[in-house]
């Protein structure tokens, strides 16, 4: 009975994380899978595919500005006696973090209108 019991909930669990991957869409991981999503889009999973890669895209972006902001602060406080290349530094990290910001908004308008071809692929 107890084999029977493990066997089950064994099974039951295989099934669950099968239909839990079903349901996710597969996000293309490399610029050569993405372009041939992209070419090759037809269902709305595949939209949906391009839509995550592009919203990754946007996180890891969203990440870097976050990095460089604080960098930029770092900089403005440091006591190095080189302050003007610190200076410098502080600008170019306060210039990325606002260029990261500007691509991560460009990666989510491109995930938006995928997702919204995911919605007209289903009509």
């Amino acid at each position: 009975m107890t084999k029977h019991r493990l066997l089950s909930t064994a099974l039951l669990a295989l099934f669950g994380l099968v239909g839990l991957s079903a349901t996710e869409p597969k996000t293309a991981q490399t610029k050569k899978e993405l372009k041939t999503a992209i070419t090759s889009a037809k269902t709305p999973a595949d939209h949906q595919r391009i839509a995550a890669y592009y919203q990754k895209q946007a996180d890891n972006m969203l990440a870097e500005a976050k990095q460089h902001d604080e960098l930029a602060v770092l900089y403005g406080k440091s006591q190095n006696p080189q302050a003007e290349r610190v200076g410098k530094n502080a600008e170019y990290c306060k210039y990325f973090a606002e260029y990261a910001r500007k691509a991560a908004q460009q990666d989510q308008e491109l995930a938006k209108m995928h997702e919204e071809m995911a919605t007209q692929a289903m009509k």
